[in-house]
């Protein structure tokens, strides 16, 4: 969820002295040389439809860093790596299999031969992936330039300023089929990253927003009415904030489509989302927390991941649908700009804040109470670790809303009754939990002499208003792009959050502190061993609890809760379940309508 920067952050951190930014933890696919892809005859029909509860932004893959986006272009666009049905062990998808290089830092992948394209571009070669990567990186449309020069850190030069010099990725087409990738240093989590859309193939030259390409379409028309990749499903239609549909691409290079169609109707609502699934209008859809109920959950069978299937209902339509429960790889939080909302605010907010009653009374138990930032399911040593660390070393109160200390922290900082803080708190409309959250949060604080106010904003407002330093406190939630605590880390690592930089990752403003000073150090511990070894692992392991503790002095980020993904559907709906990366990892090629 960050913006486009041209700028390598190794080059940049290099420059200004700061601590270097993301790396990934390794993905169990390592070491894997082949994957199969079986054919099906597509010959099943009917249109699968869904709801997508975000606005959309753009069908660009480099572009896109919303989850409703990402639902849409993950059935269009296949890369080299793919996270089965949102698993989070990857597997081979263009890539016929790859070798790894001794030190790490060299890997080579054979292409499938055959794989084509949606329309008239033909099939995809290991040129298409040079010019889909040099668009990665050094188009003004790429909002993930840092996934490739810096996550990866592929071989580049840059200029004298630091920023990325068009046409210098050390990316090699051997042949047609055959794609070699030089890396900075050896990084441990290569192939789970490749699975990320931003590194899908599109067909070479397709737009002109790179150096030495005119395009052969406008760069609007790719991104909104012809996006063109290699998946299962190619686009039909996108109106905005009503609907986009695509449909099943029958040359694709793996399982042909089950279904003709896959149908999003874009609702925000919650009461709009809820009447048009009990309508039936959808057959695979969330229910909105104001309307789940879970004592209407029947739990039938809890799988080797934790995955909970079994029965919901009956719903409003007198229907009982199919459930599925899965604890995926998220957090939500809310994020304090310290240049803004001084410290003891901010350690109040954290000091009334009860997690567990959250959840409990707002969230309606779908989810887990947020101690830390990192996901219990990759925190360093699993979830019986993070809740050891949690219980033993939070220090404002695990389980419990402590307003008398808040009170003091207040009353010590120069504030009372007659002289009270205040400070605005930004959510993002359309979302009834955080309301309801952020009216809690207002009501106790007023006992701790602070005066907070509640103003709402469309998502993708708080997010520009986020870049652009223009937030006190704002509600958000981080969904992983690849399983490592790194990924999510990354938003604590102070010199990514200066909203007066061009790319800010998150808007929080966190410098000038011992606690800053400890995360940034601890960064830099986890970027100076990002090696696949056990030993690297340990370094990295460690700094992430130093950024964890210290993101827990300063309050930057007050974690709320990791939510429990789960979706409901009808009798007519075969589908699989996904995985801890979540549904919109999910590709729906072996979905089937009965």
């Amino acid at each position: 969820m960050s913006e486009k920067s041209n700028m390598s952050r190794r080059s940049f951190l290099k420059a200004t002295g700061g601590a270097a930014s993301a790396s990934v933890i390794t993905g169990t696919a390592a070491g894997q040389e082949t994957t199969t892809q079986e054919d099906g005859d597509g010959g099943a029909s009917g249109t699968l439809n869904l709801i997508n509860t975000g606005t959309m932004s753009t069908l660009d893959p480099i572009k896109a860093t919303d989850t409703a986006s990402g639902r849409v272009i993950q059935q269009m666009f296949d890369a080299l790596m793919n996270y089965p049905d949102g698993a989070i062990e990857v597997q081979t998808q263009l890539a016929k299999g790859y070798e790894r290089s001794d030190d790490f830092t060299t890997y080579t992948f054979n292409l499938k031969q055959g794989a084509q394209f949606h329309g008239d571009f033909g099939e995809v070669t290991a040129q298409d992936f040079i010019y889909s990567w040099e668009r990665l990186a050094a188009s003004d449309n790429s909002r993930r330039a840092y996934f490739i020069l810096d996550s990866i850190g592929v071989q580049h030069e840059t200029d004298s300023e630091g920023n990325y010099k068009p046409g210098t990725l050390a990316v090699e087409a051997v042949d047609d089929y055959t794609l070699r990738v030089s890396l900075e240093e050896p990084f441990h989590a290569t192939l789970p990253i490749l699975a990320y859309t931003s590194f899908a193939a599109l067909p070479e030259g397709v737009v002109g927003d790179i150096q030495g390409y005119d395009g052969e379409m406008q760069y609007q028309t790719f991104a909104t009415e012809n996006p063109v990749g290699a998946g299962p499903f190619q686009f039909e239609t996108w109106q905005s904030n009503d609907q986009a549909e695509v449909s099943r691409f029958p040359n694709y290079h793996g399982q042909t489509a089950q279904v003709e169609a896959v149908n999003w109707r874009i609702i925000e609502d919650d009461n709009a989302i809820y009447t048009y699934a009990m309508n039936r209008n959808a057959d695979y859809f969330p229910i909105p927390t104001p309307f789940y109920d879970p004592n209407k959950v029947t739990v039938e069978n809890t799988d080797d991941k934790g995955r909970e299937t079994g029965t919901y209902g009956p719903v409003r339509n007198g229907a009982t649908v199919n459930y599925l429960g899965v604890a995926t790889i998220n957090a939500f939080y809310i994020g304090f700009n310290t240049a803004q909302v001084d410290k003891p605010a901010r350690q109040a907010a954290a000091y009334v804040m009860n997690q567990q009653q959250v959840i409990e009374q707002i969230f309606k138990g779908r989810g887990q109470a947020a101690y830390h930032f990192t996901p219990p399911n990759i925190y360093p040593g699993g979830p019986d670790a993070y809740t050891q660390h949690a219980e033993q070393n939070y220090p404002y109160g695990y389980n419990q809303t402590q307003i008398q200390q808040a009170r003091q922290v207040m009353e010590d900082a120069g504030y009372g009754p007659n002289n009270q803080y205040e400070f605005t708190f930004t959510i993002y409309s359309g979302s009834d939990t955080w309301n309801q959250t952020a009216q809690l949060l207002r009501d106790q604080l007023a006992s701790a002499h602070i005066s907070m106010n509640i103003e709402s904003a469309p998502f993708s407002t708080l997010l520009q208003r986020g870049r652009e330093g223009n937030l006190q406190a704002y509600s958000l939630g981080w969904v992983m792009d690849w399983p490592a605590p790194d990924n999510f880390l990354q938003l604590l690592n102070p010199p990514q959050t200066d909203t007066s930089k061009d790319a800010p990752i998150s808007y929080v403003n966190w410098s000038g502190t011992q606690a800053a000073k400890q995360a940034t150090q601890a960064y830099q511990k986890v970027q100076n061993n990002t090696a696949p070894t056990d030993e690297a692992e340990q370094a990295r392991n460690e700094a992430y609890i130093q950024i964890e503790e210290a993101n827990w002095e300063d309050v930057v980020f007050l974690p709320v809760y990791h939510e429990t993904d789960e979706r409901f559907w009808y009798q007519n709906v075969d589908i699989s379940k996904f995985g801890a990366a979540g549904p919109s990892r999910q590709m729906y090629n072996t979905t089937s309508i009965n």
